[in-house]
Parts: structure tokens; C-alpha cells; sequence
């Protein structure tokens, strides 16, 4: 099969995407809207930038130059997002342009925009006979929808052209109807990297160390970086100095915040420096190592979808205290296999890491019971197989083609 994919080409959720598609022998082109190095394995490569992508490429670049000037990352991306939001959509007609010209070329028979803003607002420019199936994943339809009446347009258009739509929660299936979804067309949920190489975990995180040796304490990890809007991250460290009157010994470890402004000068305001480890960004297998040395993982979400962080902790055993949001009711069973809180309330947050630490039974509990639900619902090659089943049916239900 011919498939263009649309999608931020840095990512590595969408690269997890490409590469079944690749391994299994499919023709794989990809339009990135960010610049990036070239995935392996693609029949064809374009950039175009949509709504500053191009910006926000030479940013992530030049990270390095960032780091030694704290901060600044922070309120570029800032800047960025609100620029994004509304100035953005006026971008899509030009480079629309661009994108039919590029569809004309490679006479794609499926084309999949891997996120709505503003992969998925490119791909409406998909011309009639060409099957589009569109992703949400995270905060697509809860926050950036919102985040702007344009962007609220252009979600609503997607939504409408789409002939079949991949969410990574049930939540967004039934908030899609809601903003133009049409009723009958094929749907599926599925994790947003496809889900978990499971045979991968132990020998990629085996062969990595960490950027520091932890100590034989109860260790905290929060790897998701700051994401403003989705984390409330300062609520965490608000939490820390609760759990540490009760385990003074608590390490708390927090990959991708090292010389982010806010964690750095919250971190020594309250006190908490000498249990809090602020890391750089870490490799895939590093993440894997740190998560099997954690007892718990914590996310502060206000919004969100099913982060990938999230089902790879579960698979190496971390206990999951998350937001109390719609979709961690989708994997969190609270008392059985992690602990929902209220992200906006240290108080709440550090009362359920201490229930966590204090409660080793109900940790070996949870941490069989998560690895048997990763199996089910979170394996990778079980997901993409329903994925190319699903392909099949958009192409089929919509343009009446039974194979490819």
C-alpha cells in the first residue's frame, strides 16, 4: 500500500507509527511539518513547514545554545504556541498549496495526518477519491481546539472531511462527534506510538546507564517535561516538601526539566534541592532504566490523552499517580492499579505518593495487574495489526476498495 503520512517528523511517537509501516513492506512517504533528519526506510520525504514549523525546527536544533541560557526555551515555546494558535491557521491556504502539489506527485491511496493541529488541518487539503484518516492524540480536541476561534474552525473542518479517525482515548471518539465527526465512519483507539515493544524494554534499558546513580531510596519519577496548559508541574514540586516530613529519603527524579527557569527556581525555593534531581533529556533506553528503578510515576495532568510515558511505566512495574481526568479513567482503576488525584491540589498529590511509598502490597498488586493490561490493550504489534485492519475498512467503506 501507498500510505502519506503527515506529521511531525521529530517525533518519536510518529516515527514508532512509520516504522511498522516500513518493516512491513508498505511504500511510506512522509510530509513533516517540522524540519528533522530523514526517518529510515521512507519512499519519499518533503517538509513543509505549516505554522512557523519552521521556527520551532531550528529551536529544537539549536537546544543546546538554549540550555546554557536558562529559561528561554520555556518562553520561546510560549511565544510559540501563541502564535501558533492565531496566527497559525492563516498559514494553512499557502502551504495547502504546496501539500496538493506534493499528494499529486506521490498519488497516495491513503493519507493519515498523525495530529490535528496542524498536520490534520494541512491534510483537508486531501483532494475527493483519496481515503484521510486522521489522529488525535493528548489535549488535539480538550485544549488546542480551544485555543482560538480559528483554531476551533479548522478543527471542526478536519473533523468533517476525515474518513476515518485514530484516538488514543475513548474520550476523544465521542467528543469528535461533537465537533463534526460524521456518525457511521469507521473508528479506533489505540495507544498514539501504536503501543509498547515490550521485547525491546529489557534490552534497550540494560545496555544504557543514568546520567547519575540513584540511591537505594524510594524513588519519584516525572519525565514529562513542562507542557504548559496540560501539567501542572508546579504543583508537584509544591508537593514534594509533604512526602519528604514523611520520607525524608524520597528521591525525586524529573528527566527534560534541567535549566527549564520555573522547575529550577521552584526547586530552591522550597528547599527540596538535595532530594530533587532536574535531568537532561533522556534517552529512550535511559527513560526504560529510570523506570524500572522507580517505584512511582507521577503525572500532574489537568489535560490529556494516554501518554506513552504512562503505559511504558506501567510495563516496567512503576506505580501510576495521575490527574483525575476522563481519560486516566480509561487505564486507572484508583486503590487497584494506580491512584488518581486532584492535579491542581499539592496537598492531594503528596498524599497519594505517600499512600504509594507506605503501601508496598498494594504496589505488587498493581504492578501485575498493569504488566497483564499493557499485554492486552498497550502491545505494539497486536495494535498496528488493527490498524492496518482499519485501514482497510476506511478504504473500503468510503471508496469501496478491498485490499491493498
Amino acid at each position: 500500500m501507498k500510505i502519506l503520512f503527515v506529521a511531525d517528523g521529530r517525533s518519536p511517537t510518529a516515527l514508532s507509527w512509520l516504522g511498522y509501516w516500513v518493516e512491513t513492506g508498505h511504500s511510506v512517504h512522509l510530509i513533516s511539518t517540522f524540519p528533522c533528519d530523514i526517518p529510515t526506510g521512507l519512499a519519499t520525504f518533503h517538509i513543509v513547514p505549516v505554522a512557523f514549523g519552521s521556527m520551532a525546527g531550528a529551536q529544537v536544533r539549536n537546544t543546546s545554545a538554549v540550555q546554557s541560557r536558562p529559561g528561554k526555551l520555556g518562553s520561546l515555546r510560549g511565544l510559540l504556541r501563541r502564535l501558533r494558535y492565531y496566527l497559525g491557521p492563516f498559514s494553512l491556504p499557502l502551504y495547502q498549496v504546496r501539500f496538493r502539489r506534493l499528494v499529486a506527485e506521490i498519488k497516495p491511496e491513503l493519507v493519515h495526518a498523525l495530529r490535528i493541529p496542524f498536520e490534520g488541518m494541512l491534510s483537508t487539503a486531501t483532494p475527493p477519491g483519496i481515503a484521510l484518516v486522521v489522529s488525535t492524540w493528548g489535549n488535539d480536541i480538550t485544549l488546542h481546539a480551544r485555543g482560538s476561534f480559528l483554531m476551533s474552525h479548522w478543527t471542526r473542518r478536519v473533523l468533517n472531511r476525515a474518513d476515518g479517525l485514530i484516538t488514543d482515548t475513548q474520550r476523544d471518539i465521542h467528543l469528535a462527534y461533537e465537533w463534526g465527526f460524521k456518525p457511521g465512519k469507521p473508528t479506533l483507539s489505540v495507544p498514539g506510538s501504536g503501543g509498547i515493544r515490550l521485547d525491546e524494554i529489557g534490552v534497550h534499558s540494560d545496555s544504557e546507564s543514568l546520567p547519575e546513580e540513584l540511591p537505594d531510596a524510594p524513588i519519584i519519577v516525572n519525565p514529562r517535561g513542562q507542557r504548559p496548559g496540560s501539567l501542572r508541574q508546579d504543583v508537584f514540586f509544591q508537593a514534594i516538601p509533604a512526602v519528604l516530613r514523611k520520607f525524608p529519603q524520597a528521591v525525586f527524579v524529573c528527566p527534560s526539566l534541567r535549566g527549564d527557569n520555573e522547575s529550577e527556581r521552584l526547586v530552591d525555593a522550597l528547599g527540596i534541592r538535595s532530594n530533587t534531581k532536574l535531568w537532561p533529556r533522556l534517552s529512550q533506553g535511559q527513560l526504560w532504566r529510570l523506570f524500572q528503578k522507580s517505584l512511582i510515576f507521577v503525572s500532574p495532568s489537568v489535560h490529556d490523552g494516554t501518554p506513552n510515558s504512562l503505559l511504558e511505566t506501567m510495563a516496567c512495574g512503576c506505580f501510576p499517580v495521575v490527574g483525575d481526568i476522563e481519560s486516566m479513567h480509561e487505564w486507572i482503576q484508583p486503590g487497584i492499579n494506580g491512584l488518581l488525584v486532584d492535579a491542581t491540589n499539592p496537598s492531594s498529590l503528596a498524599d497519594a505518593i505517600v499512600q504509594a511509598i507506605s503501601q508496598p502490597a498494594l504496589r505488587t498488586r498493581a504492578a501485575k495487574y498493569n504488566a497483564a493490561l499493557i499485554v492486552e490493550r498497550a502491545a505494539y504489534l497486536p495494535n498496528m495489526a488493527r490498524v492496518e485492519k482499519f485501514y482497510i475498512k476506511c478504504l473500503s467503506e468510503n471508496y469501496g476498495r478491498t485490499a491493498f
